[in-house]
């Protein structure tokens, strides 16, 4: 694929899909002594970042993902995404439901993965996006792999791409030169 149809296609998202563990995070779970009741992800602030501003750019986020835990809707709770979809093997149904809901079309869609549990949205959006320690199987068949690994600012590179190609980044800088962007535009539930 060029870069000029991955930026046309990019430029048409309206809505991102993340998978979870290996995403947002590196896929490591970190149990406590052993406890399964105590486990620990570790997240970047600058994926966190990433979500806010394609959330501030117009973008709808949400995550699929098998995970279920306290963790996992933290972390969607801590960074406004729209819709969570957690407990979910097989993703599509999920998928469904969300651009019904959202009534946004599969090309205006894009989704980040890394594993072959992945494919089946991969394959099915407008943008499929691997992290760079995803699947040999799962960057086969995907428009675009990150620079970054999953956990290490790969959502970051992904968001910044798409704002770039939607002619949106200079905007987001200049407002930051400026002096800085309101709570209420980071946090859309504050008053």
């Amino acid at each position: 694929m060029t870069e000029e149809s991955l930026q046309q296609k990019a430029a048409k998202i309206k809505l991102f899909i993340f998978d979870f563990d290996g995403v947002f995070t590196d896929g490591k779970i970190h149990y406590h002594d052993g406890n399964q009741q105590r486990k620990t992800r570790v997240f970047d602030v600058q994926d966190g970042l990433g979500i806010n501003l394609a959330r501030q750019a117009g973008i709808k986020t949400a995550i699929i993902t098998g995970s279920l835990g306290f963790t996992v809707r933290d972390r969607a709770n801590d960074l406004y995404i729209d819709i969570l979809k957690a407990g979910y093997l097989y993703k599509v149904d999920a998928y469904r439901e969300i651009l019904k809901k959202l009534k946004i079309k599969e090309e205006e869609t894009a989704y980040m993965g890394d594993d072959i549990i992945d494919l089946p949205l991969l394959c099915r959006v407008g943008l499929s996006i691997a992290v760079q320690n995803a699947r040999p199987e799962v960057k086969e068949h995907v428009d675009m792999v990150t620079e970054r690994t999953g956990g290490d600012g790969a959502i970051r590179e992904a968001v910044e791409f798409i704002l770039k190609a939607k002619g949106l980044w200079q905007d987001i800088i200049d407002d930051y030169l400026a002096d800085g962007l309101s709570a209420k535009a980071l946090r859309p539930n504050s008053q």
